[in-house]
């Protein structure tokens, strides 16, 4: 069995800045790496992969996943559901648009009563 890297702590430090944004957000430790979650719903995952590289997931719109499929790398869809997508981490990552892709997963998955507190870019309402 191939060992996974762990996250680099300044990483999961700037992901803990963003998601402590999100009103009922909380960091849970999973199988691997650090998740967050609103209720039972995972906003995003975070993770270093058998490959040695790290990768984190989140949850688009529909028509985004497609986008995000064909954009190709930095970005991946993944089969942990059809509004599940990824990103490529490693030096280079642009974090503001990091953050705003975990900005609309947060909306995406959780209860309108919260997505309706966050502050989305680009979204009138």
């Amino acid at each position: 069995m191939v060992d996974r890297p762990d996250v680099p702590l300044a990483w999961v430090e700037r992901l803990r800045r963003i998601m402590s944004r999100f009103p009922e957000c909380r960091e849970y430790v999973p199988w691997t790496g650090v998740s967050w979650r609103v209720g039972s719903a995972t906003v995003a995952h975070v993770f270093g992969g058998e490959d040695q590289l790290f990768r984190i997931t989140f949850r688009a719109e529909p028509d985004e996943v497609i986008a995000f499929e064909h954009m190709g790398a930095p970005y991946f869809r993944n089969g942990w559901g059809g509004n599940s997508v990824g990103m490529l981490l490693d030096d280079d990552t642009d974090w503001d648009e990091l953050a705003e892709l975990l900005t609309d997963s947060f909306c995406i998955q959780a209860p309108q009563r919260l997505a309706e507190q966050v502050e989305r870019p680009g979204v009138t309402g």
